[in-house]
């Protein structure tokens, strides 16, 4: 049972080669703004895929090899030499419309957890803020504040998500100061907190000068009012911040992925159809006359099966076969090759 079979005349032959090799190239321009695009994002964010990089530049040389196919394929003497080359790039093809699906769908799928891993990464950010003499952590201030500043936004879900922990490193504290010893002494574990942010919090839009310390002090800062005051710090919170970036990066990215996707399906079905109309012309007498193209010559289950056989053949391909002594070829030819030397020896002695 062939699949899907059409009749296919030179012009029509002809036309299916020059409509494929434009779309090759099409396919080849969006395979270069997926690995440029992510490479960039990736430079920035840190956050994108490395398997969506490797698509995209697999991407550009398989859809590059089916362009030259296109080239060839009106070309009776240069056609056969891509026929076995086809047989890998149809599986290559196939493999790359599987991983861009599975990265958009997991993209979505994964949509819930980005929440509570942002959460979880932004809560151990801020308590390792102060730990800038600690290896492994010396990095995490200089991060939050740009975060902060980057995305204008303040603490995990809002600025005070600041008062809860000790943001200043103890050896920038006088601990003879009374001030410093009744802050550490008014909490059972014994940390230094303040009802104040890190600069990165501070809105540069802000017509007022900026007020980091003494936040929930009325008396503190002249025509304050801590409840009724519009704050000149980010009042949008880092998590949601993220999300919304995220969110955006997802809505605008997934739909030139699946239009990739769509491309390299289009190409994939053009190719077999050119492949099996270009090869029935060549069988016939006369190559300029009508041919049929189909997908599939047998059902997908015969097909699925033959293609298993010749994937075991291809393995089997090279390997020496053991002669009934148990002896490969070429261990039998150098015995026979000895033997005969023996012989010759002893006949001349």
């Amino acid at each position: 049972m062939v699949l899907l079979k059409l009749k296919f005349t030179q012009q029509r032959r002809v036309r299916l080669a020059q409509g494929l090799w434009l779309l090759s190239w099409l396919a080849v321009v969006c395979g270069t703004f997926i690995f440029y695009g992510c490479s960039y994002l990736a430079l920035q964010i840190h956050v994108v895929p490395n398997i969506l990089i490797m698509v995209g530049l697999a991407s550009i040389g398989t859809n590059w090899f089916a362009s030259r196919v296109c080239q060839d394929s009106l070309d009776a003497s240069r056609f056969p030499r891509w026929k076995m080359l086809l047989m890998v790039w149809f599986a290559v093809a196939a493999l790359l419309c599987y991983l861009l699906i599975i990265v958009v769908v997991l993209s979505y799928a994964l949509q819930g957890h980005l929440e509570e891993s942002l959460k979880v990464g932004l809560r151990n950010g801020i308590r390792f803020y102060k730990d800038t003499d600690v290896p492994g952590r010396c990095f995490q201030k200089e991060t939050i504040d740009r975060l902060q500043m980057e995305f204008r936004c303040c603490g995990n879900n809002n600025f005070k998500d600041w008062f809860e922990v000790q943001w200043v490193n103890n050896r920038y504290l006088d601990f003879t100061s009374k001030e410093v010893k009744d802050r550490i002494r008014s909490n059972v574990d014994s940390r230094y907190l303040l009802d104040g942010v890190p600069f990165s919090c501070c809105n540069p839009a802000s017509p007022r000068p900026c007020l980091q310390y003494h936040l929930t002090d009325n008396s503190a800062h002249y025509s304050y009012d801590y409840h009724a005051e519009e704050l000149n710090l980010f009042t949008r919170g880092c998590r949601e911040a993220l999300i919304k970036y995220y969110m955006g990066l997802m809505n605008s990215t997934g739909p030139g992925v699946l239009s990739v996707i769509l491309i390299q399906m289009s190409v994939i079905l053009s190719m077999r159809f050119l492949q099996t109309a270009v090869e029935g012309a060549m069988a016939l007498e006369n190559p300029e006359e009508d041919s049929e193209g189909y997908l599939l010559e047998k059902g997908v289950k015969e097909t699925m099966e033959d293609l298993k056989a010749k994937a075991l053949a291809m393995l089997k391909f090279g390997q020496v076969e053991p002669n009934a002594d148990g002896e490969a070829p070429e261990d039998a030819e150098k015995g026979a090759d000895n033997t005969e030397e023996k012989a010759a020896s002893s006949a001349a002695s």
